[in-house]
């Protein structure tokens, strides 16, 4: 048995209402790839200025009779269906859930073993962000090793903690007082689940917002997306004593956070990049 899938290359602006259009057609469900939500590594990309909308159906002549009604409403839209083969997905998935070596750390699923030289965490991947094989979280761990070796004992605050893998990480580096917060409930739970699995103690987990959690802290981490750090920045560095290391800012984005935060009054480190993906640095003067 397969199920069908109906790709749509849209622009941007049509997005939204082709989307709609598929639910209205009796889709199970729509992947969405555009600049808020570019695909893992491998996966095809939209074009600049063009989404691609991915919708399941159970039917080929569903997926057929969808593919003629956005064609009529969409003229500017390219389209067409594949037989998806069916998958016994409780075990598939894991195939795209990859180990990551970087430094002194390795991050992985429960389900494989780590090397025996590393500073390993097992990580599960639920449905909270982080499992270490995406280029940003690499990014940042790289940036977490790298502090921590010539900072122990330091403090740090994981913004948008997601599984927890970066807080716990630097826990187990040997940082001091370790936050992390998130204001999705679930990445909390997840994350706390995960400093359990792993005997990781004393590493505070929440969903307090920036205001609530008091202090500065040596290093300060925020892997999210970009118009969120822009909107967060004051906060960002309110709580910066020394490092903040910024995440999920792609190429084109690199300017105008940087702005945000040099507005600030930070200091701009150096940019790493990994792919189309970015990680900025910046410092506060006189530390």
């Amino acid at each position: 048995m397969a199920s069908f899938a109906l790709t749509v290359d849209v622009p941007d602006e049509e997005a939204e209402l082709a989307a709609s259009v598929l639910w209205d057609a009796g889709c199970s469900g729509v992947e969405v790839r555009d600049a808020e939500a570019p695909p893992m590594p491998g996966v095809r990309g939209p074009a600049p200025g063009e989404a691609i909308l991915i919708a399941c159906f159970a039917t080929e002549a569903e997926a057929e009779a969808a593919r003629a009604g956005l064609a009529a409403d969409f003229p500017r839209a390219r389209l067409s269906v594949q037989a998806v083969p069916k998958e016994d997905w409780s075990v598939a998935w894991r195939a795209h859930i990859r180990p990551t070596r970087v430094g002194r750390l390795w991050v992985g699923p429960p389900w494989e073993t780590p090397p025996t030289d590393a500073v390993s965490l097992h990580i599960e991947p639920k449905m909270a962000f982080g499992t270490g094989d995406h280029p940003t979280t690499s990014l940042c761990l790289e940036a977490v090793d790298s502090y921590l070796a010539a900072h122990p004992g330091c403090s740090v605050l994981d913004v948008g903690t997601g599984t927890g893998v970066l807080a716990l990480a630097a826990r187990k580096l040997g940082a001091g007082r370790v936050v992390g917060v998130d204001t999705d409930a679930v990445s909390v739970a997840l994350a706390q689940e995960n400093a359990e699995a792993n005997g990781v103690h004393g590493v505070e987990l929440s969903s307090a917002t920036l205001e609530e959690v008091p202090g500065r802290f040596n290093l300060v981490l925020a892997n999210i997306l970009a118009n969120t750090l822009v909107e967060l920045a004051p906060a960002l560095v309110a709580h910066t004593g020394h490092t903040l290391v910024l995440a999920g800012v792609l190429r084109p984005q690199v300017a105008d956070v940087s702005k945000a935060f040099l507005a600030q009054g930070l200091t701009a480190g150096p940019v790493a990049f990994s792919g189309d993906w970015a990680r900025l640095s910046f410092h506060r003067r006189g530390t």
